[in-house]
């Protein structure tokens, strides 16, 4: 008997390879390799990737696009098959491997540099996400608008210190307790992804994916620093939206309800912070992800440390805390295997944005706010991330910081983790918040419901922010 990988059923994992979609996968791997290592080296010097950028070809970055709208599309119109780790990696492997494949035979040195940074991008998000897992909320606290909003506030900022997944990971389902006296919850779902699960990891590497890459990328540790203004505004605006929000359909349920909803409200049980001693290896992870990159540790010391912090965790954490926090380690694989893909077929796309993005005509911060938002909000925002920083190197502006303004950067940055929040498939966390809510009874919308709500809310900020920061 074949056993179940990852809580899907063996006749759904068997489809990975046996069945259409995984056939068309192994075999367009197979074609890929060889069109890409028959293809004649493009003449560079070794070493130089901007002269590669400007050597290699523009059919060379659609393993990178496909990959991008296979991850949109198909968790939508294949959903049974995309559930599995197992087709993840099939696909991701299929369009990125002959990408690395034949970049390794074209410039080596700008693989291994690419893969350095994938390792550390996954040990950190899986120290996070490991750690995270093992602090647990029991109780739950009053269900009212003003603690709803206190515990939205509290989100946003652990946020930007534990990550948006542990943020979200540690609080999503106390938050569901506390309210499911309520009738009317999709509210709090939505503002709850808003804020916790993207906004909030505005202010520091460690708070949302792209951030993260932008610090492998040379940018300096405290440079999120300079996006308070955008948080606060972000943040402000949000809470106090959601405050008048909440408190309209509290009073409104009261009224359709009999007895006191208010009662009702209040916590039964007092909240009670578990597995402690996580909260310590957390600021672990912190302090190590700091130091490896304000005193430039050679590659494997940040990474070895952190790991060793996760397995402390895993050793050390009950297994009932694992289990009152339904603790699994699906999203982790899941962000491992696409993001193995999208790390080497992204080589391509990024050399060739650095050498050539000039020529897109984007320039101003307005500009690259709304390209980089848009793209993160239909793609995954850390990719989206990536391709403009690497965009706007390639224009020769002044540099203030990573070869460019730090306005630019400041631009792209927003951009990529405020409009992460407008889809599911915009920032990880998003669909893993969903998942959680759908099984504590609430309905949330389809894709298109919250993009529709999502946008509703959220324009007015992206104008306010345009208009303050980026013109």
């Amino acid at each position: 008997m074949i056993p179940e990988v990852n809580g899907v059923k063996p006749s759904v994992v068997s489809r990975g390879v046996r069945g259409p979609l995984g056939r068309a996968a192994c075999l367009g791997a197979g074609v890929h390799l060889l069109v890409l290592l028959g293809t004649p080296a493009p003449a560079f010097a070794a070493g130089d990737d901007t002269s590669l950028g400007a050597a290699l070809p523009l059919w060379s970055v659609s393993p990178f696009v496909a990959l991008l709208v296979a991850i949109a599309v198909l968790p939508i119109v294949a959903h049974a098959w995309w559930e599995s780790n197992r087709n993840k990696a099939i696909l991701s492997l299929a369009l990125g491997l002959p990408v690395g494949l034949w970049m390794l035979s074209l410039d080596a040195h700008l693989v291994g540099e690419t893969l350095g940074e994938y390792v550390s991008f996954i040990v950190l998000l899986g120290s996070l996400y490991v750690i995270a897992g093992g602090i647990h909320l029991k109780g739950a606290p009053a269900g009212t608008p003003l603690i709803n909003t206190a515990t939205l506030a509290v989100g946003a900022f652990l946020a930007s210190l534990i990550g948006t997944t542990g943020a979200s990971m540690v609080l999503i389902r106390p938050f569901l307790r506390a309210n499911s006296h309520r009738r009317r919850r999709v509210h709090l779902v939505l503002f709850f992804i808003l804020l916790v699960s993207n906004i909030g990891g505005a202010l520091t590497p460690l708070g949302d994916p792209p951030l993260f890459l932008g610090f492998l990328r040379g940018v300096p540790f405290f440079w999120t620093l300079r996006l308070v203004g955008p948080w606060a505004l972000g943040l402000g605006f949000l809470l106090v939206l959601f405050h008048f929000v909440d408190a309209w359909f509290f009073e409104k349920e009261d009224l359709e309800t009999p007895g006191s909803l208010v009662e009702d409200s209040q916590s039964k049980e007092a909240v009670v912070l578990e597995g402690k001693r996580n909260v310590l290896l957390l600021g672990g992870v912190v302090a190590a992800a700091f130091a490896g990159g304000v005193f430039h540790w050679p590659f494997g010391v940040r990474e070895g440390l952190l790991a060793a912090l996760a397995l402390i965790s895993l050793r050390t954490t009950p297994r009932a805390l694992h289990a009152a926090n339904e603790f699994t380690y699906h999203p982790i694989v899941e962000v491992a295997v696409l993001f193995s893909g999208i790390f080497l077929s992204m080589i391509p796309a990024l050399a060739i944005l650095h050498e050539r993005g000039r020529e897109l005509g984007l320039s101003s911060p307005w500009q690259f706010f709304w390209a980089t938002g848009v793209l993160s909000s239909l793609l995954d925002n850390a990719p989206t991330y990536l391709t403009c920083l690497s965009l706007a190197q390639g224009l020769g502006l002044k540099n203030e910081v990573v070869g460019m303004p730090h306005e630019l950067l400041s631009a792209i940055s927003v951009g990529a983790v405020f409009m992460g929040a407008n889809t599911y498939i915009g920032n990880g966390p998003n669909f893993m918040v969903k998942a959680i809510a759908e099984a504590n009874g609430v309905r949330m919308p389809s894709f298109a419901g919250y993009l529709f709500w999502s946008v509703l809310v959220l324009l007015p900020l992206y104008a306010a922010l345009t208009l303050l920061f980026y013109t």
